[in-house]
């Protein structure tokens, strides 16, 4: 399963490398591409993780260093943590609050629309048997080839 930075490399005690961008969840082994892109709905900065990996557990590491006047994310990016990195940029966080929210947000819903414009990446990644099927059983392979395949749908 695909889902929405540079890599984190983190090497453990033996040299190894510990994030290959696997992790087991319902559906078995599974990887998440979090992705950021620009108001056109091309691709800055990728980060790949495991598939039992939360969004927003990546908030800092895909927002760190960058300009934004809005940030326009899903539901699953719903935390007060993700609500202060925005505020700390200076930015204005357009997130559907989730169901289980004590006190519901209010959020702009036309700008809200423009998310369709990373969904529709996506959609063109996956075209990519490679990356739909994850042939890289490395994660550094892995990421390069999504960044490989953005390329091309950025020239297309």
């Amino acid at each position: 399963m695909l889902k929405r930075i540079s890599m984190l490399l983190v090497p453990k005690k033996n040299n190894k490398v510990d994030n290959e961008g696997l992790g087991r969840s319902r559906g078995g082994l599974s990887s998440k591409i979090h992705c950021v892109a620009d108001g056109l709905g091309n691709p800055v900065d990728f980060i790949l993780t495991g598939g039992e990996v939360h969004d927003h557990v990546c908030v800092d590491a895909l927002l760190d260093n960058k300009i934004a006047n809005f940030v326009i994310v899903d539901k699953a990016y719903d935390s007060d943590k993700t609500l202060d990195t925005i505020a700390q940029m200076k930015a204005i966080a357009v997130i559907p609050p989730k169901s289980n929210r004590k006190e519901q947000r209010d959020y702009d819903k036309h700008y809200y629309k423009d998310r369709n414009l990373i969904e529709r990446f996506f959609c063109r990644l996956k075209q990519f048997r490679g990356i739909a099927t994850r042939y890289c059983k490395r994660g550094q392979y892995f990421l390069e080839a999504i960044k490989l395949a953005s390329s091309v749908i950025l020239m297309c």
